[in-house]
């Protein structure tokens, strides 16, 4: 199987994107697919793969992903806005990929799962649900499917361990659900991409469902405590209390929290099933030295402090140009599309100017009215959206799909242009354009713009609305990205028709 050309199914998330130079550094040639091209090429292994276009709802597309692989990678999550039936986007995918994978001639499929067992007294939760039945649909093709079973995955950057660090880095006290004392077996994701890898290796595990977990077992309530001592945080008190609901805790931890709502709500409603390995057969299949929780802790942190996070939850996002912003007839696009754009001619570097665009958003803020930015964030959190995420790779340059507040990076080319795209919650669609124009010596136009596509009456309102802000906003903002760069203003910002 070393020689067989590998495709992996969700490449720049964060499993997938720590797996793929996993794989390549063991010698096998990769295929990775995704939503957006770019976005595979941005990452620092992307010049060393095979990127190519793969929607999981577009079966043609998964298709010529699929053509001349020998094994795949199953990779993909369906944790999308509230309101969509992740659990059906996630069926439909997983019956795409039989499709897929028969039409290709797959010979095997490795996906990663969760654990967990359905009993009548404490059923399963929306999310394990939906993972183990993937797995089920998955088995209906040819394909020889392997699937492990995991927990909480403990790494910089993923999801379950984000939560875990930021409630005990900022709550002293916390009131929980009762679940909160239910036993788990977390894994390390060092050890999670050891299996992933070791299973494409290993024939004998053709087939097989298997539990992959760590050495310890432990409850939420004790993870919490383990965390505060390795972080060297006073202990934390927690109440667990019976009327505490999942819903109003995924509430308040996306309040405390930059884990996404809709992520935490599954997360937390999961916290009532026992996710404790049953089949300890993969350590004899797959051995390797299993970190223990606290080891796996000190490392996520230490990889947090240095900003050497190489993949985290906020990967997951489509980084593709939306067909409207691409066309110049707004009646071909969808109808009504609405634009603003600012410009100031600055004299100086354009290297320099480049260097504040290129940091915007996080820490750092946005340049003028912050309070205002913040407010907006705040907004988001209460419709379950993004809200300010900060910039998760500091202050390096952006690249394509990395995430930027409540925004996605869809084109980041160094020095003449950064285009973001809205994810926060909005009636419509949203993008946001820097662009340098340098016009001779040490001048350059510094630009501005926002586009819109509204969905419905409430859109163009909403547009309507947002118009005082975006003139208050804009112009200063060109303006003190000029100051801090150290550039002289040739004209002032002034609004472009």
């Amino acid at each position: 199987m070393a020689d067989g050309r590998v495709l992996v199914l969700g490449s720049t998330g964060y499993v997938g994107g720590r797996l793929v130079p996993l794989l390549l550094s063991r010698g096998h040639p990769v295929r990775a697919a995704g939503r957006s091209v770019d976005k595979i090429r941005a990452r620092s292994w992307g010049d060393k793969v095979e990127a190519v276009r793969a929607e999981m709802h577009d079966l043609e597309s998964l298709k010529q992903a699929a053509e001349g692989c020998d094994a795949a990678f199953y990779l993909v999550h369906s944790m999308t806005r509230p309101g969509r039936d992740f659990a059906e986007q996630e069926r439909d995918a997983a019956y795409n990929m039989v499709q897929a994978a028969k039409h290709a001639g797959l010979k095997r499929i490795i996906y990663l799962g969760g654990l967990g067992e359905d009993r009548e007294d404490r059923p399963l939760s929306t999310h394990l649900r939906s993972r183990a039945e993937v797995g089920r649909i998955l088995a209906l093709g040819p394909a020889k499917v392997t699937t492990l079973r995991a927990a909480q995955i403990i790494g910089s950057g993923s999801s379950s361990f984000e939560l875990v660090r930021y409630l005990a880095d900022r709550l002293p006290f916390m009131i929980t659900p009762a679940w909160v004392r239910t036993r788990t077996q977390p894994i390390c994701i060092r050890n999670v991409l050891g299996y992933l890898a070791g299973c494409l290796e290993n024939e004998a595990t053709a087939g097989l469902t298997l539990d992959i977990g760590g050495p310890d077992v432990l409850s939420y309530e004790e993870l919490f405590h383990l965390y505060s001592e390795v972080a060297g945080i006073p202990r934390r008190r927690l109440l667990p209390l019976p009327f505490v609901s999942p819903r109003l805790s995924s509430f308040w931890v996306s309040l405390i929290t930059p884990v996404p709502m809709p992520l935490s709500r599954a997360l937390i409603e999961g916290l009532r099933n026992e996710v404790v390995c049953r089949d300890h057969r993969i350590r004899e299949l797959v051995p390797q030295e299993l970190l223990s929780c606290r080891e796996a802790i000190r490392r996520a942190l230490e990889k947090t402090e240095q900003q050497a996070v190489e993949t985290c939850l906020f990967d997951v996002g489509s980084a593709c140009m939306p067909e409207w912003a691409s066309v110049d007839d707004p009646r071909y696009a969808g109808g009504t599309r609405f634009e603003m754009g600012y410009r100031a001619r600055l004299q100086g570097d354009p290297d320099k100017v480049w260097e504040q665009v290129a940091r915007i958003g996080g820490e750092r803020g946005w340049y003028f009215g912050d309070p205002l930015w913040r407010l907006r964030g705040l907004l988001d959190r209460l419709l379950a959206g993004p809200g300010r995420r900060g910039r998760p790779r500091g202050d390096s340059e952006p690249r394509v799909g990395d995430a930027l507040d409540f925004w996605r990076v869809v084109a980041s080319d160094w020095g003449r242009r950064l285009l973001l795209k809205a994810e926060m919650r909005l009636p419509g669609e949203a993008l946001l354009e820097f662009r340098l124009d340098t016009k001779w010596d040490n001048a350059v136009d510094l630009s501005m713009t926002a586009k819109f596509l509204p969905r419905g009456l409430t859109g163009i309102l909403y547009w309507y609305a947002m118009y005082p802000f975006h003139v208050l906003l804009f112009g200063n903002m060109l303006e003190n990205i000029s100051d801090l760069a150290g550039t002289t203003l040739y004209e002032p910002a002034r609004r472009v028709r």
